[in-house]
């Protein structure tokens, strides 16, 4: 088993609180140049320029696991990690037909672009992303689970959008494999309190800023780096 430095919460342009910075090529291009072998693109209930990322990382030698994160009922941050970007895409038409709709203005929230691989802007959705949908934890856990997918509750050691910040606990019956803490110096803390010991814990950026992806210094131990390894070493 090797070591593979990884983020598996980055967010591109799509998502409007991200920086318009935040494109294919300069997200793929950052991840190599800070020593990432790995990131997963979660934006806000979309995956729509995961495939430009893919691209991109191909050229830059960084493996792109499609994701998503999505906004429950709840209002509690769940990441979504896919073996396909068919698997992304079936989730995302389940998750946007949950998604109310609530115009975007972009001059409070800011644009949401899609983009090609050359960064060249091919959409810009006019439905507000960042935003609550009717699914709750239980349904987007039972979705992503159906499809096949990796899920877990994003930033739990957050005062917003946490499953514990905004449920007070994590529902022992999902069962979570994983578990995103941001600030590593709470975790024996969080883990003790919430009887997290048999759950690994992932240390993320959730980067919305280029200079905000993860350096390399979080690890994954799989077999290669292809998607498939990486999917065996998180479940």
């Amino acid at each position: 088993m090797d070591a593979f430095a990884y983020d598996l919460h980055i967010h591109t342009a799509l998502s409007p609180c991200g920086d318009e910075d935040m494109t294919p090529n300069n997200i793929a291009n950052m991840a190599y140049l800070k020593g990432l072998d790995v990131i997963a693109v979660t934006d806000h209930n979309s995956c729509r320029n995961v495939s430009a990322v893919q691209k991109c990382g191909a050229n830059a030698g960084v493996t792109v696991i499609p994701g998503m994160e999505v906004e429950t009922s709840e209002e509690v941050h769940m990441v979504c990690l896919f073996k396909s970007l068919d698997d992304a895409y079936e989730m995302e038409e389940y998750v946007l037909s949950h998604l109310p709709e609530i115009k975007n203005k972009p001059e409070i929230f800011g644009r949401q672009l899609v983009m090609d691989e050359n960064d060249q802007i091919t959409d810009i959705k006019e439905n507000l992303l960042i935003t609550a949908t009717t699914l709750s934890v239980y349904d987007v856990f039972g979705a992503a689970k159906r499809i096949g997918a990796v899920v877990f509750p994003a930033h739990i050691d957050k005062q917003s959008y946490s499953i514990i910040s905004n449920l007070g606990f994590i529902p022992p019956e999902l069962k979570f494999k994983l578990a995103e803490i941001k600030d590593k110096s709470k975790k024996d803390e969080i883990v003790k309190k919430h009887r997290l010991e048999n759950v690994k814990i992932l240390h993320n950026s959730d980067a919305h800023y280029l200079e905000n992806i993860a350096e390399r210094e979080n690890f994954l131990h799989a077999k290669g780096r292809d998607l498939q390894s990486f999917f065996d070493c998180l479940i």
